[in-house]
């Protein structure tokens, strides 16, 4: 039976992942796995740990003729999975997010 109050749709979106730990800043290529309106689901491959401030950039399907959206969401991580092959799924949840013009710089 499924619990969750918002609807996941399972998308495969490019996205740039960034966060601090210990070691300093660190920052990986990833592909959402699902996403809802409140958080995403990726895999890293690496450790992050639970409660880690992180920032993500996607990169959303274009809906009309128009080119693909970057949004930058802020975030923290609430929890992760250890996977096989050294990946680590990481599930975060949004905290605040920002549309990115073309001309933007991350």
């Amino acid at each position: 039976m499924e619990r969750r109050a918002t609807r996941r749709l399972q998308l495969k979106l490019p996205m740039t992942v960034r966060w601090t730990n210990q070691s300093g800043s660190r920052e990986a290529q990833a592909e959402s796995e699902d996403i809802t309106s409140r958080g995403v689901y990726f895999f890293l491959p690496t450790e992050i740990e639970n409660g880690s401030s992180v920032e993500l950039v996607i990169v959303m399907p274009p809906i009309t003729l128009a080119e693909p959206v970057r949004v930058r969401f802020q975030g923290r991580v609430r929890r992760t999975e250890p996977r096989e092959m050294g990946r680590v799924g990481v599930v975060a949840e949004f905290e605040r997010y920002q549309f990115l013009r073309e001309d933007e710089k991350l």
